[in-house]
């Protein structure tokens, strides 16, 4: 079994440059603030590009799903954290080691770090043996473990970390100090006579008295006396720092590549768990969707917005759910109904469970099938820019002109609150030619929108409203649910509610 990459199936699926930026739509979505959220803590893997690029095949989907499965039974995950651990406290005696000035503290440094990643990957071959692993990848990876772990090279490091150690360790040494003078010779057995001295002058004292001990010095680098004393050190005992020398030209290149790359590879899953905890914990559901890039049924039950929720969670505030589907021809969610009902809010989880889908990870809800698009646009409204001395529906117009001619039958759209810098006629007008032009490419997608002509527009449009508390229309419940838009103004709802409306004043005053 041949192992590469826990994030890719496929030997030559792994990009020859990471990408430096998030894709266009993550501000719209807020998977900026979610990769945020789930990156922080995480800086020294620099795992941002590993959740710029999403997958394009079912196959590889399911190669992730598999793994994060594994991570999630018994205590594997708690044996990679153990391993991750080990792994930065190696890296971080190496950055120390380059800091320092003196030669033979450089070279302890070093030797301490490789003593490290030794311990480090015994454990995980360990943790792995024991782990009832069902991932390809993971099982792959174990298998190379093994086979690391007993190969001569690792075994022979290992032996010879552990005998300098040792040697290091036998070093004995005592210092004359007279005046500005400082003799070191090696220990001969002295008597020490420090328990002595203290045992001496301990019956002089009364009450609470001034310590005058001095504290060794635990900064990491030393000083010119300490080098000087070392190198003295060093030439009463020879053989052993020459040892030491020896090992630090000879082992340079120890860490194994595979390792190093599983070791920042498998934090995309450690993280995204770590971030979803606490979710689960309140009782939010999470679970593996199914995908195609053929079948554009979709679902998905008790979905949330993951950024959102982060907020509302810190708040202490609760998180409402929802559900959606599409079948057969259905191919368009038509959004309509108050402002700061959840519509916005409806639409980003539907793009964010997607984008989730299409990167492998567990998405939010107790059940999903999710579509693995080809590309993702989004039109969300923009404030206008000075600089390109385009009007708001200028803008609209050229924004959405892009989108459709980049656009695929395998592309998903989401679309938020467009033409509303124009008349209603216009809108209706400019809106029925887009989605006549979103339906011939067979598009997939959410569009939110006040025009509610839109959402009865034909059998691949499917309209969703979100809801108010019944007999108040100035509540909501954020809820979004399968009904006709009813084409009412939710202010005249509230105006009726309190018998404000035109004709209910005109009966109160009467002639």
């Amino acid at each position: 079994m041949t192992f590469h990459s826990v994030l890719y199936e496929k030997a030559g699926a792994r990009p020859e440059k990471e990408p430096g930026e998030p894709p266009a739509f993550f501000p719209d979505l807020n998977l900026d603030q979610v990769v945020e959220g789930i990156t922080t803590g995480k800086g020294e893997y620099h795992l941002e590009p590993f959740f710029y690029l999403s997958l394009g095949e079912p196959g590889a989907v399911e190669y992730r799903q598999e793994i994060f499965r594994d991570l999630e039974r018994g205590d594997l995950l708690e044996g990679i954290k153990t391993f991750a651990q080990k792994m930065g406290a190696m890296r971080e005696h190496l950055a120390q080691a380059e800091k320092l000035h003196y030669r033979y503290q450089k070279e302890r440094w070093f030797l301490d770090a490789v003593e490290i990643y030794g311990r480090a990957v015994q454990g995980l071959a360990a943790d792995l043996s024991r782990a009832d692993l069902k991932a390809r990848a993971l099982l792959a990876f174990r298998e190379y473990l093994e086979g690391y772990a007993r190969s001569e090279r690792f075994a022979s490091l290992l032996a010879e970390t552990k005998k300098l150690l040792a040697e290091l360790a036998s070093v004995q040494y005592c210092l004359l100090i007279k005046g500005l003078t400082v003799e070191v010779r090696k220990y001969g057995s002295e008597i020490d006579y420090s328990e002595k001295v203290e045992e001496t002058f301990a019956k002089f004292k009364q009450g609470a008295v001034k310590d005058y001990q001095v504290s060794f010095s635990t900064w990491p680098d030393m000083n010119h006396v300490e080098g000087g004393i070392l190198d003295l050190v060093a030439r009463l005992y020879p053989e052993v720092f020459s040892d030491l020398d020896r090992y630090g030209r000879e082992n340079r290149g120890y860490l194994d590549e595979t390792i190093a790359r599983f070791d920042r590879e498998i934090q995309f899953y450690v993280a995204y768990l770590e971030f979803i905890a606490p979710f689960r914990s309140q009782g939010l559901k999470f679970c593996y969707p199914r995908v195609s890039d053929q079948d554009k049924a979709v679902c998905n039950y008790e979905g949330f917005d993951l950024a959102l929720a982060r907020k509302l969670a810190a708040e202490g505030s609760s998180i409402v759910c929802n559900d959606f589907y599409l079948q057969g021809r259905e191919r368009i969610f038509v959004v309509t109904g108050p402002n700061q009902g959840g519509k916005t809010t409806f639409a980003r989880t539907f793009g964010q469970l997607h984008y989730l889908a299409s990167l492998g990870c567990p998405v939010p809800g107790r059940e999903a099938r999710l579509f693995l698009f080809d590309r993702l646009f989004t039109h969300f409204e923009r404030e206008e820019a000075i600089e390109n001395l385009r009007g708001k529906l200028q803008d609209d117009l050229i924004r959405i002109h892009q989108i459709l001619s980049q656009a695929t039958s395998n592309s998903m759209v989401i679309l938020n609150e467009i033409f509303t810098s124009t008349t209603l006629q216009d809108a209706i007008f400019l809106s029925h030619k887009i989605m006549t032009k979103i339906l011939a490419l067979d598009l997939l997608g959410v569009w939110v929108t006040f025009v509610d002509e839109m959402a009865s527009f034909g059998e691949q449009t499917v309209s969703t409203v979100s809801t108010v508390v019944p007999g108040n229309p100035a509540l909501r419940t954020y809820k979004i649910i399968r009904r006709p838009a009813d084409g009412l103004s939710y202010a005249l709802s509230i105006a009726e509610k309190h018998g404000l409306t035109y004709e209910k004043l005109m009966e109160r005053l009467g002639p």
